[in-house]
């Protein structure tokens, strides 16, 4: 695969992360006002990883979003979760740092992460035998 092929799809990712983070963050903050922040966290993840599997099937990797991929993009997204959690009690119960940041903050180290796992998920490779 080209390196410029691969590096549309890593700016693409990242313009849409920006995007995908705005779409967390205004829920999460509107859902912080009624749940405790790692519920909010969740309930807010869940939206945002809708919106990221249709974007990143259309924009980054212009594949179409079959039913297969969506049922297997949250496995994506499940290290992104991971360390944005862990992260974000991390940040806020031992650091003490603002629940409301802490998460913007935790995402950032699993950026790279998601991108190599959401490429694969969404552009499989084609086995030998399909081939012939």
């Amino acid at each position: 695969m080209p390196s410029s092929l691969i590096s549309r799809q890593m700016l693409t990712f990242a313009v849409i992360g920006v995007v995908n983070t705005a779409t967390y963050y205004g829920p999460y903050l509107l859902f912080l006002t009624a749940f405790p922040y790692l519920v909010a966290h969740v309930l807010a993840t869940l939206l945002s990883m809708t919106g990221s599997f249709f974007l990143n099937a259309r924009f980054t990797y212009r594949t179409r979003p079959t039913l297969r991929k969506f049922l297997l993009f949250p496995l994506t997204n499940a290290a992104n979760f991971v360390v944005t959690t862990v992260g974000a009690y991390v940040l806020v119960d031992l650091l003490h740092l603002d629940r409301r940041y802490a998460p913007l903050l935790a995402s950032l180290a699993a950026i790279p992460v998601t991108f190599v796992v959401s490429r694969r998920i969404m552009l499989p490779k084609v086995e030998p035998a399909e081939i012939a």
